[in-house]
Formats: structure tokens, C-alpha cells, sequence
């Protein structure tokens, strides 16, 4: 009898789930993969220069002709180098910034500096090779909903 209850339960869940429409939570992404080089937690104790340590990640990512990041911000500062193709990088004011192959982002951490990464190439991939230098626990990014209201992509 409590197998037929929690299985009753599960289907009702999961019907009501599907007649309520999921609302969009974020900009999503598209075109965009990546690989984890490095992914450490560094106690505050090994960085007294950083009170509460860090979760030190370091990736490359590959954005897609015509793909995209999403609009997000990150909590701790991030660090990355163009290895190949051209990187368009709106902020907040969506005054694109162009970064090409070799170029230096220094991305600052907060709410204040909402982003997106786009890569407007039709043929060449966009490489970047980004060290995060997030709060233990915090995530990579946090995803920004609505888009900036200049942004009309």
C-alpha cells in the first residue's frame, strides 16, 4: 500500500510539473562547451591574503560561430587570454569590447559587471583559456534575467 501511495504521489508531482509552464530563469547560452583544466578549493589558510580562501578553476572554452554566453556576472574575479578567434564582450551598457587572439579580459566580480561573451564569426570558433577566481561555494557565474534593456540580441 505505501509503494501505490508513493507512487501515486510521484505521478501527481511530476503531472502537475508538466501542466504549469517552466518560466525562462536566465539568458541562456548557445554554442558554448568547455573543459575543466583545474578545479582546486585553496583553505584560507594556505592565502592569508584571502580571508576566506578560493575555489580556483581554470577552463578552456570554446564559443561557436554565432554562439554566446548568456548574460551573467561572476562573484570572484576571472582571468583569461584569447587563444583564437575574435570575442565580443558587451557589458551592462552594451558598448561591445573586442578582444582578439592574444588579448588579455580581466573580468571584475559583481553584480555591476553584468556580461556576455559572443563570438559574431560565422566560421571561426572562439577559444578562451580563463582562470575563475570564485568564493569557496560560490558558482562559476550567475545568470542575469531579464538582459540589459539595451540589448537587443
Amino acid at each position: 500500500m505505501r509503494k501505490i501511495v508513493s507512487a501515486v504521489a510521484a505521478v501527481a508531482a511530476v503531472s502537475a510539473g508538466l501542466m504549469f509552464p517552466a518560466t525562462a530563469q536566465a539568458t541562456p547560452g548557445e554554442g558554448i562547451s568547455g573543459v575543466t583544466l583545474l578545479d582546486i578549493e585553496i583553505p584560507a589558510e594556505l592565502l592569508p591574503f584571502v580571508p576566506d580562501g578560493a575555489h580556483v578553476v581554470a577552463k578552456q572554452i570554446t564559443i561557436a560561430p554565432g554562439g554566446t554566453t548568456g548574460w551573467h556576472y561572476h562573484d570572484g574575479p576571472v582571468l583569461g587570454i584569447v587563444q583564437a578567434g575574435t570575442l565580443t564582450h558587451p557589458g551592462s551598457d552594451c558598448k561591445p569590447v573586442v578582444y582578439d587572439t592574444g588579448a588579455f579580459i580581466n573580468e571584475p566580480s559583481g553584480k555591476s559587471n553584468t556580461h556576455v561573451g559572443r563570438n559574431l564569426d560565422k566560421k571561426v570558433p572562439v577559444i578562451l583559456d580563463v582562470v575563475y577566481l570564485e568564493p569557496i561555494g560560490a558558482p562559476l557565474f550567475e545568470d542575469v534575467t531579464p538582459a540589459p534593456a539595451c540589448d537587443k540580441t
